[in-house]
């Protein structure tokens, strides 16, 4: 296709940011507050031209546009600089254009007066620059350069105290696992142009469309491959110690990592929905992963004192969460849920140091007693009717989308929570009333913005094939007993006896120890080298 102004306002998000962080570092530090002026306006320059992008687009047609390209060896596609714009990528740009706009804006403030602090805003633009490349490419050797750029820019960033012992150790862990996905993501692609004879995204899709048959072993072993990266890059168990501790690095750098980088693994399946879609194993392996940390990093969770832990385990449990929605086929919610956990983190970063402000508002009182068997019918019994009649509203067949009836299940036990807790409080029942009409939004609010997503990426990604493997029943079994199981640990979990109590919480503060294996592991394999630091 030719160059329309959709491609090139695509184009000119990310370049606006390479072209504002092409000054060296040398040059960076030597007027500070000019370079995060000149960052701030470059990210909301940037966020105009995502804005632009998504008014020009819409939800409409996929457009393309190929700048040069060089053809490799055996017949294994080419080399490009392409764009690819769809209904994914206009909703990525967009939203990690403000969230990278936001983030500027407070670094602008927070660094303020910082010894290197031209050199930091320098390093967030080439971050930056790196993620919304990734998000617009259209050839999937420019988008393993975009992925490996981002996570290299990510490390200088995490980097910034390099006199940190703390910082630099997780730094490594990060390096380390980082490398691997690149490599797993690296063989999946060559693995695809071998097979597809073409690397371009619109090519691919097309391709595998028209595929009859099995799905070829070398694509079954690319799917696998996905799957590693993402898991990694998502920080799945038991590789999720390092983004617990990279809590040493300044505050905007967390909430970059915590409201967009991580997010790259949901994207990278979402952007290979056309293989995933018919990987079948693999994408159960994907649900598997994700549905394990969710499990452990939502009991951690629990046990943490630190805000800003705390917040990192909820961010690796939403990772996990939102890898299940993709391992089951549901690139809308996940997509929904990506959008929607960047905005709460990158506040909920941003904000930290005035969470204490929280816990000195009144707070309504709950009963001194343990809710009462009653209490839990009442409660599953009316989460329940919502979900099922929000669902009926919006025309869910459970023989079609068995998949969505599982996640609407989920809904019906975080409503459940909330009738759990207003029933709970005494003498109170205005607040009941305020609960379930609350809860009764919440699933319709659901249902809805599901409906707004599939519709509006319906062209965007394969939708998977329905199915009916021996491992899916089980799958949505575990599930489902996984979040009434959170819900009832949450609940009981103060009827244990003191003893046993004390000893779980210790376990689970610590992560159950198994990051300090896989730290060990690393130190002995791959020690780091001792990072220079910035005169």
């Amino acid at each position: 296709m030719s160059l329309t102004f959709t491609t090139a306002a695509a184009i000119a998000a990310p370049m606006s940011l390479w072209l504002a962080g092409s000054i060296p570092d040398r040059f960076a530090d030597r007027d500070g507050a000019r370079l995060a002026r000149l960052a701030n306006g470059a990210t909301w320059l940037a966020f105009g031209f995502a804005l632009t992008t998504l008014a020009l687009h819409g939800f409409g047609p996929a457009e393309s546009f190929t700048l040069f390209a060089i053809g490799l060896p055996f017949d294994s596609g080419a080399l490009a600089l392409s764009i690819h714009v769809d209904a994914v990528t206009v909703i990525m740009l967009t939203l990690v254009a403000l969230v990278g706009a936001i983030v500027s804006n407070y670094a602008r403030n927070y660094m303020a007066g910082d010894a290197h602090e031209g050199r930091f805003h320098r390093r967030l633009l080439m971050t930056l620059a790196s993620i919304l490349t990734l998000i617009v490419s259209g050839n999937l050797l420019m988008f393993l350069g975009a992925w490996i750029a981002t996570s290299l820019s990510l490390h200088r960033l995490l980097l910034f105290y390099p006199e940190r012992p703390g910082a630099v150790l997780a730094a490594h862990k990060k390096f380390v696992f980082s490398r691997i996905g690149d490599l797993s993501l690296a063989l999946a692609v060559l693995l695809v142009g071998a097979t597809l004879h073409t690397l371009e995204l619109s090519d691919i899709q097309a391709a595998m469309a028209t595929l009859d048959g099995p799905l070829p072993v070398p694509l079954q072993w690319a799917a696998w491959l996905v799957v590693l990266s993402a898991a990694l890059k998502c920080a799945q168990f038991p590789f999720h110690g390092w983004l617990i501790q990279v809590m040493e690095a300044p505050t905007p750098v967390s909430a970059l990592l915590h409201a967009g980088i991580v997010n790259a693994g949901a994207f990278l399946v979402i952007r290979f929905s056309p293989l995933m879609s018919v990987s079948g194993p693999a994408l159960e392996a994907l649900a598997l992963i994700g549905l394990t940390t969710l499990t452990i990093a939502s009991l951690v969770m629990l046990t943490q004192t630190s805000i800003k832990v705390s917040l990192a385990w909820s961010t690796s449990a939403q990772m996990g969460f939102m890898l299940l929605e993709a391992g089951l086929g549901l690139y809308s919610l996940a997509l929904l849920h990506l959008v929607a956990h960047s905005l709460y983190k990158a506040h909920a970063f941003l904000a930290a140091g005035s969470s204490v402000d929280g816990f000195r508002a009144p707070t309504p009182q709950l009963a001194a007693t343990e809710p009462k068997p009653w209490h839990w019918l009442a409660a599953f019994q009316g989460a329940l009717l919502m979900t099922l009649i929000a669902g009926w509203l919006f025309g869910i067949d459970p023989v079609q989308e068995p998949a969505l009836i599982v996640t609407g299940a989920i809904v019906a036990v975080a409503v459940a929570q909330l009738l759990l807790q207003s029933l709970r409080l005494a003498d109170d029942g205005a607040l009941l009333v305020r609960a379930s009409a609350l809860g009764a939004l919440v699933c319709l609010g659901y249902f809805a913005l599901h409906a707004a997503f599939e519709w509006a990426i319906a062209d965007s990604v394969r939708p998977v094939a329905a199915s009916s493997g021996p491992l899916e029943p089980v799958l949505a079994l575990a599930i489902l007993a996984v979040f009434i199981g959170l819900i009832l640990i949450q609940h009981l979990f103060g009827r244990l006896g003191t003893s046993w109590r004390q000893t779980i919480q210790v376990h689970l503060y610590n992560g159950l120890y198994v990051d300090v294996l896989v730290t060990r592991l690393i130190l002995r394999l791959w020690p780091p080298r001792r990072a220079p630091v910035m005169a």
